[in-house]
Formats: C-alpha cells, sequence, structure tokens
C-alpha cells in the first residue's frame, strides 16, 4: 500500500490568489503494480482559484450553505482545499467514460405560436472525446484532490462502465491503496440492443473505496429500498369500504398500485412504511449488486439531460454512507442528481461542472426541491433537518464559453484563425503561426503538449535552419483557457533547442476583453401599475440557431427555462425572492407583483440554450 503522508502544508504568498496546495504522491512500493500511460506525469501541486459568488437561493440553516460551482473541476476542488480539505464524508463521481460520443440535448420551442419550421435542433452538451492517454492522466489528477478533500473517514463511489473499469481501479488502488479497496458495486438496468453476437452489456460499475479507517456505513431501514413484487403487491393490496387503497391491511395509498412499475421512488420515500424491507429481519445484508432501471421519460424527475441517473440509486448510495450532516461532493454534477437526493435527505453538498447546461438544469432542480420541501415543512419532524438553500458560484472567472464542446469553432472565428484541413496537430494558421487550440475545458498542462511534440513534421524544421539559418525553424501560437507556468518554454525543450521555435500563449481568460464570442440578449421590462412585466426578450444566440427574426417572436415565453427576480438586489449577489420556473409544458408568467418595500431590482432571464440575460430595472 503507498505510503500515508500527513496533510501538506499550505504556502501562503502576499494574495490569497498565490496561494499553492502540496499534494502527496504515492511512494513506489517493490511489487506493487502501477498503471502506466505515455506522459504520466506526477501531480504534486495545485494553486489557489478565486471563486465568485454570483447567486443565493434559500438562506442558511446552522450558518451552512449549499453550494454549487461553474468551471474546470480540477481548478474547484484547488478552490475547494483551503475550506474543505479533509471534511467531505462521501465523493460520488460519474466522469466521462471513454465513450468516444457526443452528447446531446434536443432543445426545442415551449409552443407553437412562433411561426418557424424549425421548432427544435440538437445541441451538443459535452464530448466523451480522448486523444492518446489524456483520459487517464485527466482523471488521475482529480482523484487526487478527491482523495485530499475525504474526511478520514470518508469514502469514494466511482460510477464507470466496462471501457475503462480495470484501469480506474488501478488508478484508485495506486492513489487511494489496493486494502482502501471495498467493494465493486453492481448497477443493473434494462436496456435494449440488438447485437446477437456477445452478451448484451446491461449493467455498470460503482467502484467502492475508502480513505483510511472504516467509512460510514448504515446498517439499518436507511439503506436499501428493495422492490416491491408483482406477488407482494397481489398479496397485500386490499380495497377498503371508501375505495382507498391499502397495504399489509392497514397503510392507505391514495391512488391504485396496479403493478410494481406504478411504484416509484418518490412515492417510497413518502411512504416508507409500505416498502418491502426485510433483510433485516431476516438476517440478510445488503447485496453489492441490485437493478434499478433508468427513470421513465414521463417522470417528472426527468431532466431531459444526457446520462441522468437515476434518483434511486443515489439515494441507496447516499443512505448507506453519509449521516445527518455529512458533506457530499460531486463534481461531475451533470443534471445535479446526487445533489438533488442529498438534499431531500438533510444532507450537506456541494458540486460542480464546467457546462453551464448543468448548471442550470440543477439550479431548477433545486429550487423545485425546495418549493416542495418547504410546502412539506409542517409536517416534517424536528429530526429531519433539511438544507434547503444553494449558492451559485464561478470559478476563475469561468465564464466565457457556455459550452466547452462549441469553442474550438468560436476561437476559430473570433481570433479570425485560417482553418487547417483534419490534422491531430494544429487547427489553423494566423499571422504566419500555427494556431494549436489547446482543451479549453480544464487548464492547458505540459502533457497537452504530446500531441504537438509527437506530430510535428521534423523534417520540414530541418529543413527551414538549412533555408533561414539563424531564424526561428517554426512559429506556433498556443490558445488556451488557462495553462500551467511555463507552458510556451516546454514545448521549446521538448521539440528541441536547435530549432528555435517561437511560441505565443493566448490565454482567454487573460485576454478575453478585447474577444466577443457570443452576441448579447435584449429585453423590454416596464412597470404596469404595480406589477413589474416583461414585454420582449430576444434570446440572439438562440434565435440565430432557430432561424427566427425578432419579428416572428409572438410569445417570448416560449424561449424561456426561467425568470428570477431580486426585489432588493445588493449590486453584487443576485437572491431571488420569484424563481419562476414552470413545468415542462408551461410557460414562465411573465408578470409579477412588485412589493411595497422594493429596492433596486434585478432581473435574469435564462432562455432555452441556458444562456442569461440579468438586468437592472429602475421605474421612475
Amino acid at each position: 500500500m503507498p505510503t500515508q503522508q500527513k496533510l501538506p502544508i499550505v504556502t501562503p504568498n502576499e494574495k490569497v490568489e498565490d496561494m499553492v496546495f502540496e499534494l502527496p504522491s504515492p511512494s513506489p512500493i517493490k511489487g506493487f503494480p502501477e498503471l502506466r500511460w505515455a506522459g504520466k506525469r506526477p501531480f504534486a501541486s495545485t494553486h489557489y482559484y478565486p471563486a465568485q459568488l454570483k447567486e443565493r437561493y434559500g438562506d442558511p440553516v446552522d450558518g451552512w450553505m449549499n453550494r454549487i460551482y461553474w468551471g474546470d473541476n480540477l481548478q474547484v476542488m484547488s478552490h475547494l482545499l483551503q475550506e474543505f480539505r479533509g471534511k467531505v464524508d462521501m465523493v460520488y463521481i460519474d466522469p466521462p467514460f471513454d465513450s468516444k460520443a457526443e452528447y446531446k440535448k434536443t432543445i426545442s420551442l415551449k409552443g407553437k405560436s412562433i411561426d418557424n419550421d424549425l421548432s427544435s435542433f440538437e445541441e451538443k452538451q459535452y464530448t466523451d472525446l480522448w486523444s492518446n492517454d489524456e483520459y487517464l492522466q485527466f482523471i488521475y489528477e482529480r482523484l487526487i484532490l478527491l482523495k485530499e478533500l475525504l474526511s478520514n473517514a470518508g469514502c469514494i463511489y466511482l460510477h464507470c462502465d466496462y471501457r475503462k473499469s480495470h484501469e480506474l481501479r488501478c488508478l484508485l488502488d495506486e492513489i487511494f491503496g489496493k486494502n482502501c479497496f471495498m467493494n465493486s458495486i453492481v448497477w443493473m438496468f434494462n436496456t435494449r440492443s440488438s447485437i446477437k453476437s456477445s452478451w448484451k452489456r446491461s449493467h455498470h460499475d460503482i467502484l467502492f473505496y475508502k480513505k483510511l479507517q472504516n467509512p460510514i456505513f448504515n446498517w439499518n431501514h436507511e439503506m436499501v429500498i428493495e422492490e416491491l413484487s408483482e406477488a407482494t403487491i397481489k398479496k397485500y393490496r386490499l380495497e377498503d369500504e371508501n375505495g382507498k387503497y391499502r397495504l399489509n391491511g392497514r397503510n392507505i395509498v391514495d391512488s391504485p398500485i396496479k403493478s410494481a412499475k406504478d411504484v416509484d421512488h418518490e412515492w417510497e420515500i413518502k411512504h416508507p412504511e409500505l416498502v418491502v424491507r426485510d433483510y433485516l429481519r431476516d438476517g440478510k445484508v445488503a447485496n453489492d449488486f441490485f437493478f434499478i432501471n433508468i427513470e421513465n421519460q414521463a417522470s417528472n424527475i426527468r431532466t431531459n439531460y444526457p446520462t441522468q441517473k437515476p434518483e434511486e440509486l443515489l439515494y441507496k448510495l447516499l443512505s448507506a454512507s453519509t449521516k445527518q450532516n455529512s458533506i457530499v461532493l460531486d463534481c461531475f454534477m451533470g443534471s445535479g442528481t446526487a445533489q438533488a437526493v442529498a438534499m431531500k435527505l438533510g444532507r450537506r453538498f456541494i458540486g460542480a461542472d464546467i457546462n453551464l447546461g448543468a448548471i442550470q438544469t440543477t439550479t431548477k432542480r433545486l429550487n423545485r426541491i425546495i418549493a416542495e420541501k418547504k410546502r412539506e415543512q409542517p409536517k416534517l419532524s424536528g429530526d429531519d433537518k433539511l438544507y434547503l438553500n444553494f449558492e451559485v458560484y464561478n470559478v476563475n472567472n469561468y465564464d466565457v464559453f457556455r459550452n466547452p464542446v462549441q469553442a474550438r469553432d468560436l476561437l476559430i472565428q473570433t481570433l479570425e484563425i485560417d482553418p487547417l484541413e483534419s490534422t491531430d496537430v494544429f487547427d489553423g494558421m494566423k499571422d504566419g503561426y500555427k494556431v494549436k487550440i489547446m482543451p479549453v475545458n480544464r487548464i492547458a498542462s505540459r502533457a497537452d503538449l504530446n500531441s504537438i511534440i509527437s506530430g510535428i513534421n521534423y523534417r520540414e524544421l530541418d529543413k527551414a535552419i538549412e533555408t533561414a539559418p539563424g531564424k526561428p525553424a517554426d512559429k506556433i501560437k498556443l490558445v488556451c483557457m488557462g495553462h500551467e507556468p511555463d507552458l510556451a518554454a516546454q514545448l521549446k525543450m521538448d521539440i528541441g533547442a536547435q530549432y528555435r521555435l517561437e511560441v505565443e500563449v493566448v490565454d482567454i481568460l487573460r485576454d478575453r476583453t478585447d474577444l466577443i464570442f457570443k452576441y448579447d440578449s435584449e429585453a423590454k421590462i416596464v412597470k404596469k401599475g404595480t406589477a413589474l412585466v416583461i414585454k420582449q426578450f430576444y434570446p440572439r444566440n438562440l434565435l440565430q440557431k432557430l432561424s427566427i427574426l425578432d419579428d416572428n417572436v409572438n410569445d417570448w415565453r416560449e424561449l424561456v427555462e426561467t425568470v428570477a427576480i431580486d426585489w432588493n438586489y445588493n449590486g453584487e449577489v443576485l437572491q431571488p425572492a420569484v424563481y419562476d420556473c414552470p413545468g415542462k409544458n408551461e410557460l414562465v408568467k411573465g408578470q409579477y407583483p412588485i412589493p411595497a418595500d422594493h429596492g433596486l431590482i434585478r432581473v435574469k432571464i435564462t432562455d432555452l440554450l441556458s444562456e442569461s440575460l440579468e438586468q437592472t430595472v429602475e421605474f421612475e
């Protein structure tokens, strides 16, 4: 097992932003297998990254606010180290599977009044495409930070499938220690498959590791909910004299239960006494395999976000490995299932995602839970403490790209780069420089230079030296979203000093003030009597994708996901008193009564692309 080291010392400089965190690395042990890959490098330190509080929903509970971060999760976790090192009881992550796929979400108009042939389109949310061994280095660095954030009694559940489970287990053995392996859980589900040449793939793996000591594990009735079988329902379903339905002859259910598929997870939570939990009664223990089907498309829990996981799956894991007040972390948040379940169970949580669509989806989902639970508050006992709140942060001012999938095309267009034909090395030419667009969903690292180093034409460099001795053999421009120090110097050194490369780094975070990546939305907001009325809203990027002209927008509400209003905006943080989040087939109201004691009014309108317009409103 790798040598355990004491918590590293934080080295502060004059500014908080210059803070450096030293990270422990596993010490090689004779006979201990280690996963190797091209470009593998140690991850020994990380910098502190600042976070900007943007929105606040709900009030603190015992001084705690749940947190959602928009940004590269490596930067997010580097930020969290200052406050939460060794304080997280459970980590659940559902990272990329290296599936070689692009995940899309269908964007559809909410109504039919807009006269246009194109009423929906597919929008890329993220890609799961990796070259060489970038994937392994990406996961390796994040697992090291996750271990640092875990408490000594904490644990991690890593969700994966057949593609990388074998390699990810090797990584976890290396970072956590093979003696910290607890189990490999099998989640089974229904899936359609036309392949008849092999076994159908109908399960995922969830690798379960502890940090040091045995983690929290609740062997009690909250840990496992067994599915009601057809036989159980037929045996115990009785109808009373009032037409109500009963189970076990005593518990009243408002709606008929005709089969097991009618018993959903939301119903189980509301009626725990009706759920069959027989493993304690019969002396059984929880199995490390279970069947939970993917939630039906018609379920009110479905968010239409790609790769959404069932709430019941997370309910099992969180119930087993957390206690009241535990902090749960998911830094590959997606649709926010872990955060939603944590809020319902009374756990504190931290979530992060680089995709703005994930932030918007989770924000909507959590606000709906808050509204629902507040309606139920009088029924809750004093032991049912719920943290019905959360804050939304940007890390490192990561608000340039709504969707990193489209970043390459936007950068080529905005920076006026002449694109090259498909190549693994360079993306285009500009002012005599060969341009390489680095991954914009994370910090550009030395490992990202490997494709240039291995793919560059060294014969052309030799020829350039012969033709013009004493001059640079080539000129290269690296475009990135944050980068490790000395990236340009490292590229020059790795290719060879004899070639005298001229390397320039364009950092979007630093230089973005001169760049325009998207068209701003516009809105017309007026006061009508004692009400605030949104007269019109024009989301420019969405209208462009739908090929809709302003004159054809009859009902702007068909283009909108949510409206949030802060009646007393403090000039920095949006704290909505109104959060208009309609159902799937409903529209926002568009008209809201203004309270008499209002101050500065701030309105946030979010469109179907998850892009938002924020506008301060002042009336005479």
